[in-house]
């Protein structure tokens, strides 16, 4: 057993994560809107740690078990501390969004509450509360008689001090939650003089208090908002008489009445009502949090688009991978050789077609998947479904602990059963969080296998603002051994040896510890070992244990992790051999990459697993080695633009002080937006339209190159005109005469031109001086060229 004492506890490393994301919210570089969306990113992320490990740590205190916290601490002194790293946090988030609030009304748009409406605002908004909100409230009376009513987690309530303004001894107590899941959170106000407002529901409500209780006599409301966190653990019943699917489902409904952990209040309600509220729920005061007059701001992630182009960040389009063209076989490509994938600068929608492809060959007879999280109306699963009605066998391993998204893998458990899928519910003992993806095709007399190997779900939605990878690959030494993991699932007793990919728990920590064993032989025999292990966490003692281990022994050591991290990098034996720093941007960085230096011969791997004790005991979790020597290169020029980022970058010491990597490198660097521009330069096929916008051929051939992700330099030419040397260089490359070029249903081509010969030299005179006599459109790629009539002839230049 590793001492504890000598890392960094996690839940404190968590909360200095969550902290990052306060500085994106803080960031005037950022644009007003999406700081505003990292507020509720922070806000959300806080919800989730008091559910999971807030819970845990109030678990350990009352059991009196301190066994598995890292850093010297107590449970006691552990609750104590996140509890006050927490108010201070919350402090900064109010402080945030106060600062926020003025600069949007600097740019003339407003939050406004239901004191600062206008007669007519206060008219369009009774109006939207009798219509859609009223209908949806449900208002308690709370008395010391009646049972106090179940609060849902993570709900925002008003609870409401009733009263008459001449005699304020009288007075009642309600709730009213806060409809936020069946409405939205903002109703967007007319605009007036120029001006957006905006207000929240809760303040709506606050404005029709006495619409909701008309049968009293009060006349003075005063309403603030709380907030329940509830355990999120799971408690799965041993009867042997239910399957797992039922089990999970009575585990899910104890889950929405689990143990309250904290409960959020707004600090301006008075003592005695926050003391008549701690008492009726049995909370434990210590327990609290105080906060602002508005709760769950998660709900600023989805904050109405009402801003100006400026106020948002610059939305990057999915580059198309150059390998893999609209309407050609990815599975041939595969063959010709391995395809990665990064997201979200290229489009998940390569990895959609694939599995489209394969549900209709004739020659695939297997697809196999794990799932772990996938969309509300996910489009793998509708591909897999469609694989299943084209007689495809389809093997679906999914996960249904996956937090918070078990009953959502319920249904689609549910789903692809009754549609004929074979569907494997976990593995016994161990969480599967693999993303792997196997496919059988009948080739020359036998069986080939493909697979695709990668960092972060199949989920059509988080690909497009997680940064992860995807390997797609024929290369048997990995398929094939994909195509055994498969049967692992099937038949739980036949555990293969894998000789490529690493999977755990079976032997991935040690495979892991052998490579950087193999970094300290080589820099004690006095040659460069080095290491570059890039991860969302690393909280492992013992992988960390032996990382300081390698820096001790002069391995140079470089780590990217993104968030919880638990390796002291400041001790004197190590300090000048490792460095380690966490990239919070825009997107939110997935991917676990490892790179060894071997002796000069680099090694590299992708990875679903962080370096945590629950991915490399309790999780089956999938390596995989990078055999192609152009992807090394893609992924080391990833690496090294990210070690070279000064804008969003922050070292890692043991204060957790979050200080900005301001390497004094010359130039500006960010490493998403420099990496994105990596990945257009090597893969983007620019493609040049000559285009008439207000001719339809001419249209459809511009959203056929949009939609298939191409980057389009359009030359209006019906404006700007065309020259002869263009003419002949389209000439030249569609092979067409320049006569084939002419409309010549075009009026002046039959009044001033249908009965002359003329030569090609001279048609092109034509053109250029009369642009509107040019078929259109004539796109462009490169030494390529093609009278785009239909729009689909764009796929032959390709």
């Amino acid at each position: 057993m590793k001492n504890t004492e000598s890392f960094i506890n996690r839940e404190i490393s968590w909360l200095s994560f969550n902290a990052r994301v306060l500085q994106e919210a803080e960031d005037p570089t950022v644009p007003l809107f999406e700081r505003l969306r990292f507020l509720g990113i922070f806000s959300n992320n806080l919800d989730e740690f008091f559910r999971v490990r807030v819970a845990s740590v109030r678990r350990m205190v009352d059991f009196g078990d301190d066994g598995s916290i890292l850093g010297n601490f107590t449970p006691e002194e552990l609750h104590e501390e996140i509890y006050e790293l927490v108010y201070a946090h919350q402090r900064k988030s109010q402080e945030i969004y106060k600062n926020i609030m003025v600069e949007m009304a600097a740019d003339n748009i407003y939050i406004i509450d239901e004191t600062r409406m206008t007669s007519e605002q206060g008219i369009f908004v009774k109006r939207y509360f009798y219509e859609k909100v009223l209908p949806n409230l449900v208002p308690i009376m709370l008395t010391e008689e009646n049972k106090f009513p179940y609060l849902r987690d993570r709900s925002v309530y008003l609870a409401i001090k009733l009263s008459r303004a001449e005699k304020q001894a009288k007075f009642a107590y309600a709730l009213v939650r806060v409809p936020s899941i069946t409405l939205s959170r903002f109703l967007v106000l007319p605009a007036r003089s120029g001006k957006k407002y905006v207000i929240l529901l809760d303040d709506i409500i606050r404005y029709c208090m006495a619409d909701i209780f008309p049968l009293f006599k009060y006349d003075k409301y005063e309403a603030y908002t709380i907030k329940v966190t509830r355990d999120a653990e799971l408690n799965i019943d041993d009867d042997i008489s239910k399957s797992f699917i039922e089990k999970m489902e009575l585990s899910l409904k104890r889950r929405k009445v689990g143990t309250p952990v904290r409960l959020l209040y707004d600090s301006q309600m008075p003592d005695e009502f926050l003391k008549f509220i701690i008492k009726r729920m049995h909370l434990d005061p210590e327990n609290t949090v105080a906060g602002g007059r508005y709760h769950n701001h998660k709900d600023f992630m989805n904050f109405p688009e009402i801003g100006a182009p400026h106020h948002y960040y610059k939305r990057l389009t999915p580059v198309r991978h150059r390998n893999l063209p609209p309407h050609q076989s990815i599975l041939k490509k595969m063959r010709q050789g391995d395809i990665m994938l990064h997201y979200p600068y290229q489009s998940f929608s390569h990895f959609l077609d694939l599995l489209r492809e394969a549900a209709i060959d004739p020659k695939v007879t297997d697809i196999g998947i794990t799932i772990y999280r996938v969309a509300d109306a996910s489009r793998v699963v509708n591909a897999l479904l469609n694989a299943i009605r084209n007689g495809k066998t389809v093997t679906v391993m999914i996960e249904l602990q996956a937090r918070f998204d078990e009953e959502a893998n319920i249904y689609w458990s549910n789903k692809l059963q009754e549609e004929g899928a074979h569907v494997i519910n976990g593995v016994p003992g161990l969480k599967v969080h693999s993303k792997i993806t196997w496919i059988r095709r009948k080739e020359g007399g036998s069986f080939r296998n493909y697979a695709y190997v990668g960092t972060g779900n199949f989920h059509e939605g988080t690909a497009r603002v997680y940064g992860d990878e995807g390997l797609l690959t024929a290369d048997p030494r990995i398929a094939d051994e994909v195509a055994s993991l498969f049967n692992f699932f099937k038949h739980n007793y036949r555990i293969d040896e894998y000789r490529h990919i690493i999977v755990s728990p079976f032997r991935m920590r040690s495979f892991f510890s052998d490579l950087i064993d193999k970094e300290i032989e080589i820099a004690r025999s006095g040659r460069r070992g080095f290491m570059l292990l890039k991860m969302n966490s690393l909280i492992d003692p013992e992988m960390m244990s032996k990382i300081s281990e390698a820096a001790r022994a002069g391995v140079k050591v470089r780590l990217i992790v993104r968030g919880i991290f638990g390796l002291k990098t400041e001790e004197e034996d190590i300090r000048n051999n490792i460095e380690a720093v966490s990239i919070v941007d825009k997107y939110l960085e997935h991917s676990r990459i490892f790179v060894f230096g071997n002796g000069g011969n680099e090694k590299y791997y992708i990875s679903s697993a962080d370096w945590m004790p629950r991915n490399l005991n309790r999780r089956i979790e999938v390596a995989c080695p990078i055999y192609n020597n152009d992807i090394k290169e893609e992924l080391r020029q990833m690496l090294k633009i990210q070690l070279r980022d000064n804008s969003k970058s922050r070292i890692l010491d043991n204060e957790l002080s979050n200080t900005y990597n301001r390497d004094q490198i010359e130039g500006r660097f960010r490493a998403q937006e420099d990496f994105y521009q990596f990945i257009k330069e090597k893969h983007q096929v620019i493609m040049r339209i000559y285009h008439n916008p207000r001719c339809s051929k001419s249209r459809a051939g511009l959203q056929y190159l949009e939609e298939n992700g191409y980057t389009v330099e359009v030359i209006n030419y019906m404006k700007d005109g065309i020259s002869e040397d263009e003419i002949r260089e389209i000439i030249s490359l569609t092979g067409l005469s320049a006569f084939e070029l002419v409309r010549t249903q075009e009026e002046q081509f039959r009044t001033d031109y249908k009965d002359q010969v003329l030569s090609d030299d001279e048609w092109v005179n034509v053109l250029a001086a009369n642009p509107k006599l040019l078929k259109r459109p004539i796109v462009l790629n490169g030494k390529r060229a093609v009278l785009a009539q239909p729009a689909g002839l764009i796929d032959n230049i390709l």
